[in-house]
């Protein structure tokens, strides 16, 4: 009997047969060894605000080189970006080397770019191509973002903080039970944001997605836990829109008033954001 091989990438830990592919659809067994099958594969591509990512105090009024590849290892059924998240190698994209993005960064740096963020999917699933890239960007005196959902293996996570100046990291719900529906685990999230803001900039958001985000009483409970790290720690409350499998009307902006008066019963930096 051949036996599987263990990904090591996220708490996942997929243990694949030969030719098998993750639940991320991003990594896969080739000959006994898993392996990224995004690595280099750009399916999109953009300079953005800093704000866009969103930062709210970090860079601010700077511009940063955003790229996505493809892959997940979440399933939200409210997924902004599914078209490349929920989607596999088959997926078209265009290749990017790291050498190539990282010269690219700098050739944007005179339109204030100040480097590059690994976003629009889940970055850490193919976090070779991060890490790669980031060693580039720092070489060039660029700084390096992620957004990132946070449920990366601490192993991974400890390889590429030393390269990471700021993350922005998605807590979609304070209930463990909820996470679970979404393919996730609160308690890797919490332990990835206690880790990072030991050591580089971070913001989190949370989407008051129905049933998930737009608690206030789970609101006040995770804004308090936010504020035992940092009451500086930036939060932003993101509006929920139907997206993907999702299609209960928007969140209404009482509701986002009142999860934004709770988050600020502990938090300093509160902002509501898609409103």
């Amino acid at each position: 009997m051949t036996r599987k091989a263990i990904c090591p990438v996220c708490f996942h830990h997929c243990a694949l047969a030969k030719g098998q592919t993750g639940l991320c659809r991003a990594r896969a067994n080739r000959d006994g060894a898993v392996v990224s099958l995004s690595y280099g594969r750009v399916t999109s591509i953009a300079l953005d605000p800093v704000e866009k990512k969103p930062f709210a105090r970090w860079q601010s009024g700077k511009f940063i080189l955003s790229v996505g590849t493809f892959g997940c290892n979440l399933s939200c059924a409210f997924c902004q970006n599914a078209a490349i998240s929920q989607v596999g190698a088959e997926t078209e994209t265009e290749a990017l080397s790291p050498a190539r993005l990282a010269e690219l960064a700098a050739e944007l740096a005179p339109r204030g770019n100040v480097g590059a963020a690994f976003t629009y999917n889940e970055p850490l699933v193919g976090w070779e191509y991060v890490y790669d890239t980031a060693k580039l960007l720092r070489e060039k005196g660029l700084l390096v973002a992620l957004v990132t959902n946070g449920t990366a293996a601490p192993e991974i996570l400890e390889t590429l903080l030393p390269y990471v100046d700021a993350m922005n990291i998605d807590l979609k719900t304070w209930s463990a039970d909820a996470y679970k529906k979404l393919g996730g685990d609160l308690a890797t999230v919490k332990g990835t944001i206690l880790r990072a803001a030991k050591s580089c900039h971070v913001e989190v958001t949370t989407l008051a997605a129905p049933g998930f985000g737009d608690d206030t009483d789970a609101m006040d409970e995770e804004a308090a836990w936010l504020a035992s790290i940092s009451e500086g720690l930036p939060l932003h409350i993101s509006r929920y829109f139907p997206r993907w499998k999702m299609a209960e009307p928007p969140t209404p902006l009482a509701t986002m008033e009142k999860l934004c008066a709770r988050a600020r019963r502990h938090l300093r930096y509160v902002y509501a954001g898609n409103c």
